[in-house]
């Protein structure tokens, strides 16, 4: 029996689906995820790397990311940072690393 998608997963659709309600097509070229725990919490580290198409709205979109709430099921986004971007005129690549946390 499946359990679902993992955290890596979710947080990809959960990317994707907050670019596309901005009005912001992103690509997903790379994700690395690794397992964490700590004494009360279990989950993910995540770095991913990200193409987006837009200029100013994708730029836009990338800014405000680490305060948005990406909502996933079972999980959630503890802490997200922007580690690197380089942007041309339509085009930002961008490199995030997260931290998910499954919820018990």
């Amino acid at each position: 029996m499946s359990r679902g998608p993992d955290a890596a997963t979710l947080l990809e659709r959960a990317l994707i689906a907050d670019a596309a309600r901005a009005g912001v097509a992103i690509h997903i070229t790379a994700c690395d995820s690794t397992r964490w725990a700590s004494a009360t919490f279990s989950g993910a580290r995540h770095v991913l790397t990200l193409v987006l198409d837009g200029g100013d709205a994708g730029r836009a979109w990338l800014a405000a990311l680490p305060e948005t709430d990406l909502p996933m099921r079972g999980h959630l986004v503890a802490d997200l940072a922007v580690i690197r971007r380089t942007a041309t005129c339509d085009r930002t690549d961008a490199t995030i690393e997260a931290l998910t946390v499954e919820e018990r």
